[in-house]
């Protein structure tokens, strides 16, 4: 075998691994808070601690993995996660739940940051949309499939299995990324870390999560929200003046001058701002107001499943010769009318409709996700490719933290925060009122409607990035499309 299908077997696993979880506990949250006897606080961050922790070392984690080794972090981050999936499934407090999967977040970022920085390196120009392609399906269907099967788990086990499973195959993971993957862009001299901009990107990051977790849910006093916006902000600018100074900065800002890279970048944030949440929100309505249990709701979003399975390989592989912006745009475009279209739908509308609607988003994150990574990464110099990444995800990260809370804050504005609190922290979901299914079914056309708008506001960058001229390059192993990033250009 090629090195080249080596390295995308490895990080497909990786990266499927990494989206299963993200989502796992979204269909079983009920069942999970009912069984570690969890508020509703306490709920929702078990949503939540997952992306924060993977979000807060993504960075880190890309500096040290271009100073390093991205094979080497890639493969430390495999044992990170096991781990953490272990200590998961043992807990029995919602605080070390959460703690752990914080934890489990972290070696997340580790996957999530170097796989497509791996890719990169290996693949020549002229098939990196369908690897990346490839690459991004698996993540994202481990992202839906995860509610599939966190509902076939539940129906048959306890929910600690949710996370039990990931043991056996994360260790055969890591033992596979250690005997097969080899450096490629590992540099001879490596740079030092910049610990300054590590600590103050931190602090931002991580108080402007919190600000947006505890505005959306109320937990703590407004003015400490504002206190931690307020601080986000300001550690945000010492960011920028530390990274402007110093002679080897944690993130180089002159990534950001490569229009394909931020117009990229932006359209993706503005993307999962809209789309993040869709899937929670879709999941506790089939349960709230149409009564299906963890494993019909599981079972019902897979035309989610099937619309992007078929268009991310297509959308992959042609975006490698005709350009990426008519495949991000019409994708973009595609999500917002199956936005749209749930707005629009009767509560107890006839599944058929509802399937028909998933499939249509499906349709269009599969054509929208391929080619914008591959558009993304392909801009990025092969000595920052892993910063790169890592600064990708960073922005899916904080786009679906956003959106989380976003459609939190949207819903208040129809319907009571008692009933959504409820909801969410409900054993049984389907037992609440006919009057309450109705109220939180209103709501969430809502939130349809006016996310419908967010998405559609994604097509500005997406187009504005220019356009990628493809450049076929030679075979991997000579190691010759190592500068690939200098080749792509916007016209």
């Amino acid at each position: 075998m090629q090195y080249k299908w080596t390295v995308l077997t490895v990080t497909t696993v990786g990266v499927l691994m990494s989206g299963i979880d993200g989502r796992i506990v979204i269909v079983g949250l009920p069942t999970v808070a009912a069984a570690l006897h969890a508020d509703a606080e306490q709920a929702i961050w078990f949503t939540q601690a997952y992306t924060i922790g993977s979000t807060i070392a993504l960075l880190f984690i890309g500096r040290i993995s271009d100073m390093f080794g991205r094979v080497k972090v890639y493969a430390t981050g495999f044992t990170i996660f096991t781990v953490g999936s272990f200590l998961t499934a043992s807990t029995g407090t919602p605080d070390a739940f959460i703690a752990a999967r914080i934890f489990q977040g972290l070696g997340s970022a580790a996957l999530f940051a170097n796989s497509a920085a791996i890719i990169t390196d290996a693949f020549p120009s002229g098939q990196l949309g369908t690897a990346l392609g490839i690459n991004q399906i698996a993540f994202r269907a481990g992202a839906v499939g995860g509610l599939t099967l966190s509902g076939l788990i539940l129906a048959v086990l306890d929910w600690r299995y949710l996370f039990y499973i990931n043991v056996p195959i994360g260790i055969f993971g890591t033992v596979w990324a250690y005997r097969r993957l080899r450096e490629i862009g590992k540099p001879e001299h490596p740079d030092p870390m910049d610990w300054v901009g590590l600590a103050t990107f931190t602090v931002f990051i991580t108080s402007l999560l919190l600000a947006l977790t505890f505005a959306a849910y109320g937990f703590v006093d407004y003015y400490l929200a504002v206190a931690l916006a307020a601080l986000s902000a300001a550690s945000l600018l010492a960011f920028v003046r530390e990274e402007r100074r110093n002679k080897y900065p944690l993130l180089d800002l002159k990534l950001l001058r490569i229009r394909e890279f931020t117009g990229g970048c932006l359209a993706q944030m503005i993307n999962s701002i809209a789309w993040g949440a869709f899937l929670l929100v879709i999941s506790l309505y089939l349960q709230l107001v149409d009564g299906m249990s963890p494993l019909q709701a599981g079972i019902a979003l897979l035309p989610f499943d099937a619309g992007f399975l078929v268009a991310g390989p297509l959308s992959g592989h042609f975006s490698d010769k005709y350009g990426v912006i008519p495949f991000t745009t019409t994708g973009i475009a595609v999500i917002s009318v199956s936005l749209f279209l749930f707005s629009q739908s009767a509560v107890n509308a006839p599944y058929a409709l509802i399937a028909l609607f998933l499939v249509l988003g499906g349709v269009g994150t599969g054509l929208f996700a391929s080619p914008n990574i591959s558009s993304v990464m392909g801009a990025v110099p092969a000595k920052e490719r892993a910063v790169g990444s890592a600064l990708r995800a960073t922005f899916f990260n904080v786009g679906y933290t956003i959106s989380v809370n976003a459609v939190i804050l949207l819903m208040t504005l129809r319907v009571p925060y008692s009933l959504i609190t409820s909801v969410i922290s409900s054993v049984n979901p389907s037992s609440l009122s006919s009057a309450d299914r109705t109220a939180f079914a209103g709501g969430l056309h809502f939130v349809y409607i006016v996310l419908a708008c967010v998405n559609t506001v994604a097509i500005i960058p997406s187009v504005l990035r220019g356009r990628r001229v493809p450049v076929d390059g030679p075979s991997p192993d000579s190691n010759s499309n190592r500068g690939r990033g200098a080749e792509l250009t916007a016209e």
